[in-house]
């Protein structure tokens, strides 16, 4: 008798080859969104009596179906019936699985939406710094001390990694950082405080890096963590010898190219394309500069008493906003000349920092710089849609005043760089996304999903022959539909729209939003600057008379940085100290304990001067 297990995952199909005697061989290969080719090719090749099937990739039409949690436990049982606790990490998915002392599933958690925990997550990092994934774990074990990156989302981690690479952090060590920050993201979202009963096994692909490895063991304690030579085909074993030993035995079929791909309506129009102009109604004598420091783009504009804009500098902030501010002050001061400043707002996630830095006579949230931004062209406006690079916004308004708001917080998937990602994995430049989208003829439903996993969602879809302008269109979709049930949720969405951010210059989302919501989307002039407009307006509504700023000539002042990190919470923030003519300033991007220490940097020591 031949018996064939197979497992399906989100990357890779495996397959384990029982004979009368036992288990004969085992194999792994990845299957680009489409495995059906590949089973199809086994079942010709071995000829086998019966087939079982297992994974996230399988379903009970295919044959008999045996759950990958029962799988796994079934597999490492059989062949290590010593094993009490199973740490499974594979390409988008993660499990911890406990067996009892009979090798009963005793308890499991898996991963939800997030590929933060997964492989898929080290795969695409090592994409950004130019690696093979199979070399990341000789570079990690080269490492002594390694990089602190947040164990949060795929896309915020990318911007740690910026950072670490702009000073100087050697390539080993934010490797060596990355497997540090799967481990500790897998220990707070999955085993969540669960105990680790010895002895444990390791098994998934991931179980072949032996950074990983060495990130596990440290992170759990665990001394001797056993990773068996079957680790990748594991749940294959497990399910065929679950389908032997119960009797779930079925004669297997060559299988159909299952085609289900679920079309969207196409994207009608052109989208209203935001205008970048200057604006000149009357000339003013002052001026008042706006900045806005946001983690992905950091923006600067100048206004006079009028609100005219007369100066913009929209630029990556790269992990470093202070080198940001620098260059957009330069800019500013190339275009304009040596003029002077009356006032000074800055907003953004950096506000605290530059604040301090540039000497600014106002620091406010991003909340209320965007919505005077908006209420500037449109005093009517009753809902402010707001996606940037990283961070996402909704503000209901009432009469002139935001009355609710909601900001997303660890996911990236309704954000600019969610489109970016995928944009550079399609090989399309961004600035080409959405005049290609609005020429699709069926997009597909690709989901909402994490941005990290929408590049197999998107690879599956190729494989079913959606030409590239779908999948473009599709992602419009992706990234409204995210946007709107994940940061709007229940929340009111009025009449007058107005969508602003980067995102909003492409006409592609502008027109998914509409098609999605039924209603006019309006698009302001300077969307991708408008926070910055909003809190120039609001530093000369406060009626400076002397302004704080420091002048242009804080391009040239020298300053020192440290790095350290920030334990308060298991993302392990990597914090920059910043030492500017002897006052120290922090800055650690989305950390949560940052944004409470960050509003101590301008305000005296009251107890010290008591005590004095």
């Amino acid at each position: 008798m031949k018996l064939l297990g197979i497992d399906i995952g989100s990357v890779s199909i495996k397959f384990a080859l029982f004979e009368d005697t036992g288990l004969d061989r085992t194999g792994y290969r990845l299957h680009k969104g489409n495995p059906i080719p590949i089973l199809n090719e086994w079942i010709i090749l071995f000829k086998p009596d019966y087939l079982a099937l297992t994974g996230s990739g399988a379903d009970q039409e295919m044959g008999p179906y045996v759950n990958e949690i029962i799988a796994t436990g079934y597999g490492v049982n059989l062949l290590f019936p010593e094993i009490r606790t199973i740490i499974e990490i594979g390409g988008e998915d993660s499990k911890l699985i406990i067996l009892d002392d009979d090798g009963e599933i005793g308890d499991f958690s898996i991963n939800t939406i997030c590929a933060a925990g997964t492989g898929i997550f080290l795969e695409q990092q090592a994409h950004r710094l130019n690696l093979r994934v199979e070399d990341l774990d000789k570079l990690a074990l080269k490492s002594r001390n390694p990089a602190r990156i947040a164990g949060r989302c795929s896309v915020f981690a990318k911007s740690d990694m910026i950072h670490l690479q702009q000073i100087g952090i050697p390539e080993e060590e934010i490797v060596a950082g990355l497997c540090f920050s799967l481990a500790r993201n897998f220990k707070s979202l999955i085993v969540q405080g669960r105990k680790i009963i010895l002895p444990a096994a390791f098994v998934g692909g991931v179980a072949a890096n032996q950074g990983m490895i060495k990130a596990l063991k440290q992170t759990f304690g665990i001394e001797d963590l056993f990773v068996p030579d079957t680790h990748a085909v594991i749940g294959a074993i497990g399910v065929g010898a679950y389908a032997r030993d119960h009797n779930l035995l079925q004669r297997p079929e060559v299988l159909k190219r299952r085609l289900s791909v679920k079309s969207l309506p196409p994207l009608n129009g052109t989208g209203p394309k935001a205008i970048k102009t200057r604006r000149f109604y009357r000339s003013g004598n002052k001026r008042y500069l706006g900045i806005d420091v946001g983690s992905v783009s950091t923006n600067l504009v100048v206004i006079d008493e009028h609100n005219n804009l007369l100066a913009r500098v929209y630029l990556p902030t790269a992990g470093n906003p202070i080198q940001a501010v620098r260059k957009g002050l330069m800019m500013i001061r190339s275009d304009l000349g040596p003029v002077k400043i009356d006032g000074v707002g800055v907003t953004g996630s950096g506000r605290y920092l530059i604040g301090a830095f540039v000497g600014a006579d106002l620091v406010k949230n991003e909340i209320t710089a965007h919505a005077r931004g908006t209420l500037e062209y449109d005093p009517e406006v009753d809902t402010i849609f707001e996606i940037g690079g990283q961070d996402s916004k909704f503000i209901a308004l009432e009469n002139g005043k935001p009355v609710d708001f909601a900001m997303n917080k660890i996911c990236a998937a309704g954000t600019g760089s969610f489109l970016e990602e995928q944009a550079q994995i399609l090989g399309v430049k961004i600035t080409e996304f959405g005049k290609r989208a609005l020429q699709a003829k069926s997009p597909p439903d690709l989901g909402d999903r994490c941005t990290v996993f929408m590049a197999s969602e998107m690879i599956h879809h190729q494989g079913f022959g959606v030409n590239q302008d779908d999948i473009l269109a599709g992602l419009a979709y992706s990234i409204t539909r995210n946007y709107l049930n994940r940061v709007v949720a229940d929340k009111r969405i009025g009449e007058r729209i107005y969508l602003q951010g980067g995102v909003a210059l492409n006409p592609s989302v502008v027109a998914a939003f509409e098609s999605v919501l039924k209603k006019k989307i309006t698009v302001p002039p300077n969307c991708d600057v408008i926070g910055a407009v909003g809190v120039a307006i609001l530093a000369k509504e406060s009626g400076v008379e002397k302004s704080q700023f420091r002048g242009f000539e804080i391009i040239d002042i020298p300053y020192d940085t440290r790095t350290f990190e920030c334990s308060s919470c298991t993302n392990h923030c990597q914090i920059s100290e910043i030492t500017i003519e002897g006052e120290r300033l922090y800055y650690g991007g989305r950390c949560e304990r940052y944004e409470k220490k960050k509003r101590m940097i301008s305000l005296p020591n009251l107890f010290k001067e008591r005590e004095e």
